[in-house]
C-alpha cells in the first residue's frame, strides 16, 4: 500500500504492531493472561494494560501542541491519560481496550497532522526529538512488549501468533 505522508506510514505501522500485540494476547488460554514468570513479572494482561497506558499518553502527549514528555512523572501521565482504564484479565475486555485505544490515538495524531508531528518535543531523557521521531519509539516500544508475550506463549507451551502467521502453524494447546 503506497503512503501519501511519513504519518500515514508511521500511522500504520502502529496500527501493525498493536494488531501484533492482540494476536499474541488472542493466542493466549484464558488461563494464561495471569501467568507471571516470576514473582517481579508482569503477566500478559498487565502487559497488555501497560501498552494501552502508554499508547493513550503517547498520542496525548505528540498530538499536544504543548507536549513536552518532561511535563509531568509517568504517574501523573497516566492520571492524566489513562483515567477511567482498569486492570482485566477478560480476554474480549483487554482486546477491546487494545483495539479502540489504538484507534483512538491514531485518529488523535493525524488530526494534529504531519507538520505538527514535524515540531520539536522534549523527551523523557530531556533531549530534543522529532513528535514522529517519538511516536516511532512509541511503537518500537509496543514491539518490545510483543515479544515478552510471545515469549510468555512459548513458556506456557504455545506457538506465538506470529510464528504461527509466518510459518502456517497452529498453536499447539
Amino acid at each position: 500500500m503506497p503512503f501519501s505522508t511519513a504519518l500515514d506510514e508511521a500511522l500504520e505501522a502502529w496500527a501493525y504492531t498493536r494488531s501484533g500485540v492482540i494476536s499474541e494476547i488472542k493466542n493466549l488460554p484464558d488461563v494464561s493472561l495471569t501467568f507471571r514468570p516470576t514473582a517481579s513479572s508482569r503477566t500478559p494482561a498487565e502487559i497488555a494494560v501497560h501498552i494501552v497506558e502508554s499508547g493513550l499518553m503517547m498520542a496525548g502527549e505528540l498530538s499536544r501542541p504543548d507536549g513536552n514528555f518532561r511535563r509531568k512523572s509517568f504517574p501523573q501521565f497516566m492520571k492524566e491519560y489513562a483515567r477511567g482504564v482498569k486492570q482485566t484479565t477478560n480476554k474480549k475486555q483487554l482486546v477491546q481496550l487494545l483495539t479502540k485505544t489504538q484507534a483512538d490515538g491514531a485518529q488523535k495524531i493525524a488530526k494534529a497532522g504531519e507538520l505538527h508531528m514535524l515540531q520539536l518535543i522534549t523527551r523523557f531523557d530531556g533531549e530534543q526529538g522529532t513528535r514522529l521521531a517519538w511516536m516511532n519509539h512509541g511503537v518500537s516500544h509496543e514491539e518490545y512488549h510483543r515479544g515478552q508475550l510471545a515469549l510468555y506463549a512459548r513458556l506456557v507451551g504455545r506457538v506465538p501468533a506470529l510464528t504461527q502467521l509466518i510459518y502456517g502453524k497452529k498453536s499447539s494447546s
